[in-house]
């Protein structure tokens, strides 16, 4: 009874855990680190050590916080030189507004010990593109064996065309100051991923997948994990610190309904991170943090895998090789392409006055997709790779506090080569994906 009402509670939380800045990671946790482009791996300031460094939580006094941010990714794609196949079109997704909630707390249990737990999310590769682009006098209908079924959308399929894709993580802590200034600490991390997609029937057929029926148009499905992070600050002297903290990945229960869309049989784990850092305190009113961070999307074969390995398993009669462990679903599936990228954290904060504190940041990530991989990304295109961020905390009074924070990540695109013009259609034939995105969010912290 515990578990159905548990799993229930993630459900109806889940669709509010969407966020997509650092590939599919979010730019930061905390409003306050989210002001500062994510940079916190050497600062104390707010109770979501589970979410980025425990080892920093045992410098944090006893204080909750709960917040709630509204996050608007723009994601559009289009489609040119097809020629007489007639595939060309451009969409736009109508998924636009998507509400995160965010909550931490920590509890100084004695000097040097703290004990916390923090909930957080990531996704955001949720996209929402209307069908009926492409007319049933182009090649989609060749693709289909000359029995129209259209109009179709932008990748020949039925109907609407995209993904709901959703991470609630839940991660308890402990941080321990086991000499003074230096600290370390562990968070377990229960994942809870939910996932739906619609639209790709073109690629739900035994030429493609090796599960046909399991590819598109299944409903939601859901999948538990469970991972570590661990931490380490250390506050070398009044003005300088530093911290490291690794999240280690963490293996997904199978998408069942998508046992023939991803990788291995339906698996998404999700990739481990490493970050590193240092704050520095000139004067004391005045802070400035850098973090750098390693997202290794290479743990996710479902993600990493290029897109491109579909052509191998297509029969030879179709120019392929017709190696069934490329197709899609396979031990070697084609996937979205993500390679692991580098992010820079750097992050300005300064104290005006006993009630204000305001911050800017800035955050630039590599992008995780290359040219060789638009066309399976039309439908998760996370491109963006720099990310501007201002923020302000107002003290109530010595107990509460509110902080608030905005982000604008102007746009990007990726054009490449289509996979369409490896099944016959003109090697002309080229995509672009494009994302930018904003982002406002608000926090009551309140110290006890």
């Amino acid at each position: 009874m515990r578990t159905r009402l548990l799993g229930g509670l993630l459900i109806a939380a889940a669709p509010l855990a969407a966020q997509a800045t650092d590939g599919y990671f979010a730019h930061g946790y905390g409003m306050k680190a989210l002001g500062m482009g994510g940079a916190a791996v050497s600062v104390a300031q707010e109770p979501f050590g589970g979410a980025i460094n425990p080892g920093a939580m045992s410098f944090l006094g006893n204080e909750w916080q709960a917040g709630l941010a509204w996050f608007s990714p723009r994601r559009d794609a289009s489609r040119t030189g097809s020629g007489p196949a007639g595939i060309d079109g451009s969409i736009e997704s109508g998924s636009e507004n998507f509400f995160i909630p965010e909550f931490g707390v920590n509890w100084k249990y004695r000097p040097d010990l703290a004990f916390g737990l923090t909930m957080t999310g990531n996704g955001g590769m949720n996209t929402d593109y209307p069908g009926g682009q492409i007319s049933n006098q182009s090649a989609c209908t060749a693709f289909w064996q000359n029995n129209p079924v259209g109009p179709y959308n932008m990748l020949c399929g039925q109907g609407q065309l995209g993904v709901d894709m959703m991470q609630l993580l839940i991660a308890p802590y402990v941080s321990w100051q086991f000499t003074k200034g230096h600290s370390v600490g562990i968070a377990p991390v229960i994942a809870y991923q939910r996932f739906s997609m619609e639209g790709m029937q073109l690629f739900d057929n035994p030429v493609f997948s090796t599960s046909p029926g399991n590819v598109t148009n299944k409903g939601h499905d859901d999948g538990w994990g469970v991972g570590v992070r661990v931490g380490y600050m250390g506050q070398l002297t009044d003005q300088f610190a530093v911290g490291i903290a690794y999240a280690s990945k963490i293996p997904m229960s199978e998408f069942d309904k998508y046992k023939g869309l991803f990788a291995e049989s339906g698996g998404f784990d999700i990739p481990s991170n490493f970050t590193v850092g240092f704050a520095w305190r000139p004067v004391p009113q005045f802070l400035v943090a850098v973090d750098y961070q390693k997202i290794y999307y290479e743990d996710a074969n479902s993600v990493n895998n290029p897109s491109a390995w579909i052509g191998r398993c297509v029969p030879p009669q179709m120019g392929g090789l017709g190696q069934r462990e490329f197709c899609l679903g396979g031990s070697s599936g084609a996937g979205f392409g993500w390679q692991n990228v580098d992010v820079w954290k750097v992050g300005l904060q300064y104290d005006i006055n006993e009630r204000w504190t305001v911050r800017a940041g800035y955050n630039h990530t590599d992008n995780p997709i290359g040219p060789q991989d638009v066309t399976f990304n039309i439908i998760a295109p996370g491109v963006v790779t720099d990310h501007y961020t201002v923020g302000a905390t107002w003290r109530i009074d010595r107990q509460s506090e509110i902080t608030g924070f905005f982000m604008y990540a102007p746009e990007d695109s990726v054009t490449g080569t289509s996979l369409f013009a490896g099944f016959g259609l003109p090697p002309t034939t080229t995509e672009t994906i494009r994302m930018k995105q904003y982002e406002l969010g608000i926090a009551y912290n309140r110290k006890f």
